[in-house]
């Protein structure tokens, strides 16, 4: 019926306070004794009651049908979640009921219900289903609220009628398959969505879909009825889908809203409402998360025993005698299958074989259920006398050395716990959280990103990714080496010490255990205690400085252990997190590889520096005649530059640097040119002028506000007073091309140059949630660079900065410089995800005496903290 406006207020005003109250009710009982299935089920209850009540005071025709769907219709109503409803009628609506039916809609939304709702036909709800995942998902949990039964019984029937549910099992497969790619196939993010993440609750309400699609119920005691799974392992799904859904009961509580993500700002106060208590080595929100990632864990494997099971179920296979591999494996339908369930238990030996057959028989999909579920239940098998056994040592051997499989046996044997029970120090890892602001996923699968990358570089299909790498990894004998010293480079995080060091320990005793020679033992040893040094070489240090290229092949000694190095370093940087890797970062270290191996093929110690330069200049002339520069054309330059302006430069750089300026050494008018990174993403632009106060300032402000962000700098005074600076540029603000951007830079800094215009800030902007809520303690050291030879202006000094990013850092840090009267002479830029470490060559301002730089380094730190 209609109602006039004064009955719609005292209705509204009616329902509306019934359903805060009652919501508060809910919460209130919640919080004084949390039971998330309570909650669920008595917010549904509510809505139930509010529904059926506003209906019935409204009088709508019996011939219609109020019908819940999605969560609602399963009886689950998160505290933020959106009440979906469809209104089913018996056919197209004419103008009244379609008025009528708006405004019961406007006093759902107007009495504080967020709906989703549909009003359809029966005809029109099964031509959406047909085409539409999305809307069969819905239906399967249709739930009568209040209306004409025997048109909701008509509509159910038919809908059951049409559904298909091998073609239902095949969509939420790939469904899932597609979802998990969205997430990189892991639960281990640091801020993973509790809701949608691999191992989260969709997992759970996917398997229940199906099987409620399939007739098989719609719980867990029902799929333990129909043999799906155990007593205990429903059991088990009972108690992850009760943590699940307490943590997002209390992360929509925490928020006030619909928040399904664990972001970093939520996590600390969700630990403490959770009853998680801090201790001295470990914050109370990296116990939840481990909590969380044990129970993702659990969640994924119980997901893939219920798929295959009902898999067999909905789609009968033909009677196939199994094939047998050996006395305790079998191939069932090309899955890995046990002929005894009590295989593990007879034989503990077998569960290493499993893993190796996996690799030895390309033919193998993947194993049966019961392997599976036979397999988790042995893990507690591996003991000390297991780990002993030298059958067992060499098969666990033979699982790195086979040529494939490495990586998703060792991903399976981790998802299954038996690598964290083989390596009781890398069990202590598994969903151990990393907050150093550039690691995005927890130790273990940071181990497995490595790990993977590694192998990508020696299987053929992803040659074209890093083709020098996959180069080298051929020739490389013995590459099963590298991905030992993976699995132990970072094992020793969390204990307190250096992670390098431990590791290294560890890794000894490993390779000692297991038998491996005294060169073997030495480079997997050698590799966990170096993996850091050939990136901090790249990325921290002057690599064209001939004393630090000495010290690094002195540190690699050979070849091979420079390669091992290289690939390594290469695959760790990459397993970090997406943002880490850039193409810059992968020039420095192929530039510090093929320097120091031609250093090492070379026999001596360290570069003689007067033949580098040569070498350099010659290269440099050659490449001036290829543009047909005059003969002479250079040496104007050249005479204006010293030799630690043909150490720091390239003979390719020297080369553009002469082309651009021979005839302009004396101009008044500054020279800026840009141009497209030869060696990979970014731009290069050199900047050439009268010396100026406050210069570098100046010149990272711009690049600052043009979306560009430092990643090397050499700055240069010539003989005559003045500076030429080149710079290596990285795009951040997702600019389709940087070639657009060349005129402008070219344009706009010059006019800025010549005008002296004073320094601009960067535009502000904001901190990473990151780096809020798990700040760093800001580092700064100055020391004498004594490894160089004092050059006419005075001694050097390394600057050296590790502190958590922020917008403006490096205008700060310049601003500072400036302030001081210290000349700036390289910059290395390295941005590690959140956080940066910086090293600077500077001289001046009184450096030379230590309470100058005492006083530098006190500066910068109150200037970081700020």
């Amino acid at each position: 019926m209609k109602i006039d406006s004064a009955a719609r207020i005292d209705l509204l005003a009616r329902y509306k306070s019934r359903l805060q109250s009652g919501q508060a009710a809910v919460r209130e009982h919640y919080l004084s004794d949390p039971d998330p299935a309570r909650l669920l089920h008595e917010r549904c209850q509510l809505i139930d009651e509010v529904l059926r009540e506003l209906w019935k005071e409204l009088c709508f025709p019996e011939s219609l049908a109020l019908v819940a769907v999605g969560g609602f219709g399963r009886g689950e109503l998160y505290p933020a979640s959106d009440v979906d409803l469809l209104l089913l009628l018996p056919e197209s609506p004419d103008a009244s009921l379609t008025e009528l039916l708006e405004q019961l809609v406007g006093l759902f939304w107007d009495i504080g219900l967020e709906i989703g709702h549909s009003v359809r036909t029966v005809e029109e709800c099964l031509g959406e289903a047909a085409g539409d995942l999305t809307v069969q998902t819905a239906l399967v949990e249709a739930r009568l609220l209040t209306g004409d039964e025997t048109l909701f019984a008509r509509f159910t029937s038919e809908f059951r009628n049409r559904l298909d549910p091998q073609a239902f099992f095949h969509a939420k497969r790939m469904e899932q398959d597609e979802r998990y790619m969205r997430f990189q196939e892991s639960p281990y993010s640091l801020e993973p969505n509790c809701k949608e993440s691999p191992g989260g609750l969709r997992d759970l309400q996917s398997i229940l879909w199906i099987a409620q699609a399939a007739g098989f119920g719609n719980s867990w005691q029902d799929l333990e009825r129909h043999g799906f799974i155990t007593h205990d392992e429903a059991k088990g799904l009972e108690r992850c889908e009760g943590f699940l859904q307490r943590l997002r009961i209390q992360l929509h509580l925490h928020v006030g809203r619909r928040e399904d993500r664990l972001l970093f700002d939520y996590q600390t106060a969700l630990a403490k409402q959770l009853g998680f208590e801090a201790t001295p080595t470990r914050r109370a929100s990296e116990q939840l998360m481990q909590e969380y990632y044990r129970t993702a864990k659990t969640v994924t494997q119980l997901n893939t025993i219920l798929l295959q099971n009902m898999g067999t179920a909905i789609f009968p296979l033909p009677e196939q005698a199994p094939q047998t591999i050996n006395e305790r494996f079998q191939n069932t339908h090309q899955l890995l299958d046990v002929i005894d369930e009590n295989v593990f238990n007879e034989t503990p030996a077998a569960i290493l074989e499993a893993f190796l057959l996996m690799q030895q028989h390309p033919e193998l999909k993947g194993m049966t259920a019961r392997t599976i579920r036979a397999l988790w239940r042995a893990r507690n098998l591996i003991d000390d006398d297991f780990r002993q056994n030298p059958e067992n040592k060499a098969r666990f051997i033979e699982i790195f050395k086979q040529p494939r499989g490495v990586l998703h046996e060792f991903r399976r044997m981790n998802q299954f716990d038996i690598l964290g029970r083989y390596l009781p120090n890398f069990g202590a890892i598994v969903g151990q959280m990393q907050h150093d602001l550039f690691h995005a996923y927890t130790v273990d699968q940071h181990t497995m990103q490595v790990l993977r990358n590694l192998r990508r570089f020696s299987e053929s299909e992803f040659g074209h990714e890093y083709p020098f790498c996959s180069q080298l990894i051929s020739e490389f004998d013995r590459p099963w080496l590298l991905y030992i010293a993976a699995l132990f480079h970072d094992i020793a995080k969390g204990r307190g010490g250096g992670h390098s060091e431990l590791g290294a320990v560890d890794a000894q005793e490993f390779c000692a255990s297991h038998g491996l020679c005294a060169e073997d033992s030495e480079l997997v040893v050698w590799l966990v205690l170096q993996h850091l040094v050939m990136s901090s070489v790249a990325q921290k240090q002057d690599i064209s400085d001939p004393d630090v290229l000495g010290a690094f092949a002195a540190t690699v000694m050979d070849e091979r252990h420079l390669t091992a190095l290289y690939l390594f370093s290469v695959a760790d940087i990459r397993g970090t997190s997406p943002k880490v890797w850039n193409s810059w970062k992968g020039q420095l270290l192929e530039q510090l590889f093929n320097q120091t191996r031609r250093l090492l093929r070379s026999g001596s110690q360290a570069p003689v520096t007067q033949g580098i330069i040569q070498e350099r200049q010659e290269e440099a002339m050659r490449l001036l005649r290829y543009f047909a520069v005059p003969e002479k054309a250079h040496e104007r330059l050249w005479n204006q530059l010293d030799t630690v302006y043909f150490l720091r430069h390239s003979a390719e750089e020297i080369a553009w640097h002469a082309r651009a300026l021979h005839y302009r050494t004396d101009s008044k008018q500054p020279v800026v040119k840009a141009r497209i990174n030869p060696h990979g993403d970014g731009l290069e632009v050199m900047a050439y002028t009268l010396d100026q106060h406050d210069l570098f300032a100046r010149l990272v402000g711009f690049f600052s506000r043009a979306g560009y962000n430092i990643m090397d700098a050499k700055i240069h005074t010539t003989r005559n007073g003045y500076a030429l600076d080149s710079f290596m540029l990285h795009d951040v603000s997702g600019r389709d091309s940087d070639r657009d951007m060349i005129n402008y830079i070219e344009h706009e800094l010059t006019d800025r140059l010549t005008r002296q215009a004073p320094p601009e800030a960067p535009a502000s902007g904001r901190i990473s949630r990151q780096v809020k809520h798990f700040p760093i303690q800001p580092q700064v050291t100055i020391q004498p660079l004594v490894t160089l030879q004092p050059d006419e202006k005075g001694l050097l000094f390394v600057l050296s900065i590790s502190a958590s990013d922020r917008p403006g850092l490096l205008y700060t840090v310049a601003m500072t410089l400036a302030a001081r009267g210290a000349n700036l002479h390289t910059a290395k830029i390295a941005t590690l995800g959140e956080r940066i470490e910086d090293t600077f060559l500077i001289s001046g301002g009184d450096l030379d005496k230590s309470s100058s730089r005492i006083k530098l380094e006190t500066q910068l730190l109150d200037q970081l903290k700020c």
